[in-house]
């Protein structure tokens, strides 16, 4: 193997990673946008027809249920980063 084909090798690696990490980062921002925009501002009359525990469902989700999936988005980053990083070979551990 030649300095350059290495040099090359790393390279498409590097690009390989920083795609499925900007796949990553792209599909955790649109399903923030459709969690806080959409579900919290747009859909919010429309969920309001359904009560969930006494509360409208658009209230609820506007100041409970995003909250919920915002950390649940933290974790799936995390573990779905954890994964890209193994398979590229950048892993910490």
């Amino acid at each position: 193997m030649t300095v350059n084909s290495a040099d090359s090798a790393r390279a498409t690696q590097r690009n390989s990673y920083w795609r499925a990490s900007l796949r990553l980062i792209m599909l955790c921002l649109v399903i923030w946008f459709v969690v806080s925009y959409g579900f919290g501002i747009l859909l919010v009359d429309q969920m309001n027809a359904i009560n969930l525990g006494g509360f409208k469902l658009g209230f609820w989700f506007a100041q409970q249920g995003s909250i919920y999936v915002f950390v649940v988005l933290i974790f799936f980053y995390a573990m779905r980063m954890n994964v890209i990083d193994r398979q590229h070979g950048v892993h910490e551990d």
